[in-house]
């Protein structure tokens, strides 16, 4: 087995519910070849260092459109990169989850047709609306790089949501399924943040973790998929009713972060930790 060619991985990315054509791209110019030799490593990672567990996938439909509304964890990226894989890794349903890029990632000429080839556009309105009204699943992070930036001290809480993903939402008729990764904070624990060096590379932020590069940690982590939500509205409704259905939808996480951590062994790394729940306020 090739390192860049796993055979779960392949099976799956011909089975998923998007036309392609006879050369092996859709419409949207994602790429067959480059889908297998992406996730292909993630595979090994989600299942050997991470040893990343999955629950309530059956909650994920199986076709059709649907936004994955996900919490950060960590600062690496390595909670999308394992939701997403764990999605392509569901046997029974495999879904490819595409998401809506940070713009300060595509600004290099190499990262844009780099990013549409798996999948993921510039983080436009109009490219979440395209995508869900050909029945695509949409994965979005409401805390943005707010939440990716989060130090040590404040894992697992929650920061202040967007409110585009519910106009999306409402707008395409899609429904909102709730997501939480557990063990991303633990995985790439931010100690601080380098302010210069962000502002240097034009970049939100550049973490520092206590092992000093730019890997996680092989901590053992966990994916909760909650059951499908839908709200009634056409996407023009007042604030303050987007609002109250972000709410719910925030609601909805912290609970499945709750139940990830109250399942969640210690570590020996972090055994002395505060236990977040405990920091967290009401």
């Amino acid at each position: 087995m090739s390192f860049l060619d796993d055979p779960q991985v392949r099976r799956n990315v011909n089975r998923l519910p998007i036309e392609f054509d006879d050369y092996g791209f859709d419409r949207f110019g994602l790429s067959k070849k480059t889908l297998t030799r992406a996730y292909s490593p993630m595979a090994y990672l989600y299942r050997h260092y991470l040893k990343v567990t999955a629950f309530g996938l059956e909650n994920v439909p199986a076709e059709g459109r649907g936004l994955i509304i996900a919490n950060h964890s960590g600062g690496l990226g390595a909670d999308a990169a394992m939701i997403l894989t764990s999605l392509l890794l569901n046997d029974e349903a495999p879904r490819l989850g595409q998401g809506m890029a940070e713009y300060f990632l595509t600004r290099s000429p190499f990262a844009r047709p780099a990013l549409r080839k798996l999948g993921h556009l510039t983080g436009l309105p109009e490219h979440g609306e395209q995508l869900l009204n050909d029945e695509r699943l949409l994965m979005v992070f409401p805390e943005g790089a707010r939440g990716a930036g989060k130090l040590y001290k404040d894992r697992y809480k929650l920061v202040r949501f967007g409110t585009g993903f519910m106009r999306l939402a409402l707008k395409t008729g899609a429904p909102i399924i709730p997501c939480a990764f557990i063990g991303g904070e633990e995985s790439f624990p931010q100690l601080f943040h380098i302010k210069w060096l962000a502002k240097l590379v034009n970049g939100p932020f550049v973490p520092v973790a206590p092992q000093l590069i730019f890997f996680p940690l092989p901590v053992a982590c966990q994916v909760y998929y909650g059951p499908p939500m839908h709200f009634e509205g056409d996407g023009s409704e007042p604030d303050h009713v987007i609002q109250q259905y972000v709410e719910e939808v925030r609601h909805a996480m912290e609970r499945l972060i709750s139940t990830g951590l109250d399942a969640r062994p210690r570590s020996f790394m972090f055994d002395r930790m505060p236990d977040p729940e405990k920091e967290r306020t009401p």
